[in-house]
This record gives C-alpha cells, structure tokens and sequence, in this order.
C-alpha cells in the first residue's frame, strides 16, 4: 500500500458555513448523473471546460455552486457531477451516522464517473476543447487520476482528502494544490513529502497555502471572518489564473 499523505474526511468535513447568493446555473442529467452546469459568458470565444469535482457537501450545494458560477463567469463552462445521487451531507440530519455514509458513498461515485466523464465529452468535447479539472476535498483523487492519464490540461485540488503517494509519482500534468495552514487531515508533513515528490519527478505545480483557515476553507469558509472570506476569494481566483495559463 501506497503511504496515505490525505486522509477520508474527518469531522471537520461535515460542518462549515452555508453561504448566501443566487445561483444562476442549471441542473441537467449528463451519463446518468445530476450535474450542475454553470455557462460562461457569450462573448467567450474558447471552448474551456472546467470539470467541478465536490466535497461531500456536493456539487448541488449552494456554496458550490456559487463557486462553479464564479468559474463560468471567467470565461469557463462549469460542470458539477452530484456523484452523491442526492444523498450528500446537507441532505442529512445531524445526528446521522455520517462516518457509515461516508464509507458507503465513495464507491458508486467512482464507479458511475467514467460514465458520466464520457457523456461530458460526447456532449461538449471537440477538438479545441481543453478540459480543466478542480477538487475538492472528496474529489481531489478524481482529479489525481485525471492528470495522470492526460485527460485534462490542468488540475487543481483544494485541501484534499484520499490522497497517497502514488498519485503523485503517477502524476503527468500540471496541478495547483489550495491549501490550509491548519489540515489535520493533510498536515505539514504530508504536504511537504507530497512537495518533495514533485520536485524529484519535475513536475509542473504550484502550492497555495493559506494561513489562519482550517480544513474546508475554500468552501465553506466564513465570510464574516475578514481572513477565511480572503482566503476562499483568492484560492478560487488562483484556480482560475492556473488553468488560464493552460488554457489559452
């Protein structure tokens, strides 16, 4: 077994702020899954993807959808697979036992994504597509995997979950890691081996990390806190200024 440097979403994962806006998106069935579909603008002249990998919070939960609205408004169309079927977090009362979801929930996500991968491109793809991908948490190994067989340009994760060292020595593209000072379930040590790893293999990355936020940051932050609303702001702006560099 690889040595695990990301850990399964702990109890901090299950908690965080419910943020206030609009969502201006749509919901569509793509491969068998309810996805969150965020348009750019119409005067966007590329055709650039960004593929929307939740937190177990889920790709229908209104602080990401915001997030996915920022992305399109960027000039990216956005999809969100709700790999959770409708049964993500906020759909649970809390005194659910959501460590037992939770061990439920990972493998018909993984199972029903190559799916739901190949209708996006069925759909959206042709051959001036460039697809980007961004997880959180939940999603980071989605995006692992994504970059390691070449099927997206960049990847980006914000304070991943389910990581080992394997999917940085398989690594074969460009990745921007959003990370928490304070991450008990990816600490200093982890990062810095993960660092270390990149190095050696000479891979194209770039660390973000953010102090005074915890785990879940770039998501459900509190936008009260001058520090976390920052925080949150400027990872997603950092995620969209990488995958621009890829993407033009």
């Amino acid at each position: 077994m690889s040595p695990t440097l990301a850990s399964a979403p702990g109890s901090c994962c299950f908690s965080g702020v419910k943020h206030t806006g609009t969502p201006i998106g749509r919901i569509e069935d793509l491969g068998g899954i309810q996805t969150y579909i965020s348009d750019p603008p119409a005067s966007a002249t590329t055709q650039k993807v960004i593929l929307f990998l939740s937190d177990i919070w889920g790709s229908l939960f209104i602080n990401n959808q915001l997030i996915q609205d920022y992305f399109a408004s960027c000039g990216y169309l956005v999809l969100g697979p709700d790999y959770f079927f409708g049964d993500a977090v906020p759909n649970h009362p809390p005194e659910r036992d959501l460590e037992t979801w939770l061990a439920n929930a990972l493998k018909p996500a993984v199972d029903a994504f190559p799916a739901w991968l190949e209708d996006v491109k069925a759909k959206y793809g042709t051959d001036k597509t460039k697809y980007c991908a961004v997880g959180y948490c939940f999603g980071a190994p989605f995006v692992m995997d994504l970059c390691s067989d070449r099927s997206v340009v960049a990847g980006a994760l914000a304070h991943p979950t389910f990581i080992d060292e394997s999917h940085f020595e398989k690594l074969d593209g460009p990745l921007l890691l959003s990370c928490a000072e304070e991450d008990h379930l990816f600490p200093l040590a982890s990062r810095r081996r993960a660092e270390d790893i990149l190095v050696a293999r000479k891979c194209t990355y770039y660390f973000q990390v953010f102090s005074g936020v915890k785990h879940g940051f770039a998501v459900r932050g509190n936008p009260d806190v001058e520090m976390e609303r920052w925080a949150k702001e400027e990872s997603a702006r950092g995620i969209v200024e990488w995958f621009d560099r890829f993407t033009v």
